[in-house]
């Protein structure tokens, strides 16, 4: 198998602190966080119910701006790591994706 160059996919510029923002790559969907200057970039998949999160555009947040929730059904997940911490997959991690930032662009590595 050979390594692939890393991809652009997002203007960083685009992304508030905080702010998510959901897009596409290869036919599956991702979505970035920035949150108190740090980017994290995770699968846009539930590991409960394997359905997107968000519940519009671009909004993978709950109402504090402080936790990643699932529109499906309200569970909260760490921003840094993705571990759920509330709700019906309490335990489990959401599917971070490897990623590196050149200048204002994020750039997957899968």
């Amino acid at each position: 198998m050979t390594d692939q160059a890393p991809q652009r996919v997002l203007n960083i510029a685009d992304l508030n602190d905080p702010g998510s923002r959901g897009f596409s790559h290869a036919g599956r969907a991702y979505f970035a966080v920035r949150y108190q200057g740090q980017l994290r970039v995770y699968r846009n998949l539930c590991p409960h119910r394997q359905i997107g999160l968000d519940w519009q555009p671009d909004a993978f947040f709950d109402s504090s701006n402080s936790l990643i929730q699932c529109a499906s059904h309200g569970a909260l997940f760490l921003i840094e790591t993705g571990e759920c911490v509330s709700g019906p997959c309490q335990g489990e991690y959401l599917e971070a994706v490897d990623f590196e930032q050149q200048g204002d662009w994020l750039y997957l590595r899968v």
